[in-house]
């Protein structure tokens, strides 16, 4: 876990504390942590596996779900199996380059979700706005290449913030109050000038949020703007009607998002508890909640893993009654003509 190239701090390590304050409650701490992240690889597992089977699902707004369900299982999984070693096995050492690591990947799939938020709201544009050009100008093809453009975006824009610490001399006290390697707090731990990264990492924040959001919020109101054209009232509440499971997702990424980092930057009469608990909960939440949101509204998806769930019941309990229906045949055969072992040869392969 460590493709970075490190010099003098190759041999170091930090001890990630878990939730300074909360130390007797951390395996209670660790109930939702565990339950959260099952609940979350269920559902986001489920939603790939439905996509992947069903046919009439694999357009792109169906590939879209898919992208933003890999973020969504990608995201805890960096970050749980860590936490849970601390809560449950008090394994708090992890390297420095494995720390990077960590941030890196966690930061760049952070992008990788804001860009799948902002394909889902051209997405939503073009359908409403632009209906017949819908097939021509989002081709699955097309929602490939944005999401190849997405992640190139992501490692671009996040591969400095690793490097740039790489390079810098950490504090003997190698104590981290957290359980990620954060790269907020990360850099209070620097004690060289760390001008320079804390500069890049503001306005990377600014940069990508602002475009991203600015660029949603444009394409709702050119949304809003055509739907207030139509006469119709019903014909208004389909439309706005297809833009709710995402406006939810939005809200459960953005609204944590920002008031963490808020109470990071602004914040400094709050309990550090309260910091960690909403940077984790933040990798946790909307990772459970999206595939449950987009279950829930739209109807088709619902329809069709409704339809998988039961065909998977059904064929376990028909794979039972079959075998509970052999034995008893077999072991209820009458052979007067001493034909028994040549029926029950026939039973079992049948």
């Amino acid at each position: 876990m460590a493709p970075f190239n490190f010099t003098h701090s190759d041999t170091s390590t930090f001890i990630l504390m878990g939730i300074p304050g909360l130390e007797a409650a951390h395996i209670w701490i660790s109930i939702p942590f565990f339950t959260f992240y099952i609940i979350s690889l269920l559902g986001n597992v489920t939603l790939l596996s439905v996509v992947g089977k069903e046919q009439t699902l694999q357009k792109p707004m169906y590939l879209l779900l898919c992208m933003l369900a890999l973020t969504d299982i990608a995201t805890p999984t960096f970050v749980v199996p860590k936490a849970l070693g601390i809560f449950w096995f008090n394994l708090k050492g992890i390297t420095v380059a494995g720390c990077l690591t960590q941030m890196f990947f966690l930061h760049t799939i952070s992008v990788m979700h804001s860009s799948t938020l902002v394909t889902m709201a051209f997405d939503r544009y073009v359908a409403i706005c632009n209906p017949l050009r819908y097939a021509t100008i989002l081709s699955n093809a097309q929602i490939a290449k944005l999401g190849l453009v997405g992640f190139i975006r992501a490692v671009l824009f996040i591969l400095p913030l690793p490097l740039l610490l790489s390079q810098q001399t950490f504090c003997a006290n190698r104590i981290y109050p957290h359980t990620q390697c954060e790269y907020i707090a990360m850099v209070k731990m620097v004690c060289g000038d760390i001008r320079v990264s804390r500069i890049y990492g503001f306005v990377l924040m600014f940069v990508i949020n602002g475009f991203d959001l600015t660029f949603i919020a444009l394409s709702y109101g050119l949304i809003i703007r055509a739907v207030l054209r139509i006469s119709s009232h019903k014909a208004h509440q389909k439309a706005l009607n297809t833009c709710t499971a995402h406006i939810c997702v939005l809200l459960t990424y953005y609204t944590p998002t920002f008031f963490s980092i808020l109470t990071h930057y602004f914040g400094q009469g709050i309990a550090p508890y309260v910091h960690i608990i909403l940077a984790d909960l933040l990798l946790l939440i909307p990772p459970m909640l999206n595939p449950i949101i987009y279950g829930v509204k739209m109807k088709e998806l619902r329809d069709k893993v409704v339809k998988y769930t039961c065909r998977s019941s059904a064929d376990t309990k028909f794979t039972q009654s079959s075998a509970d229906t052999r034995d008893d045949i077999s072991s209820g055969l009458q052979c007067p003509s001493g034909n028994c072992q040549i029926v029950s040869e026939y039973v079992n392969q049948h």
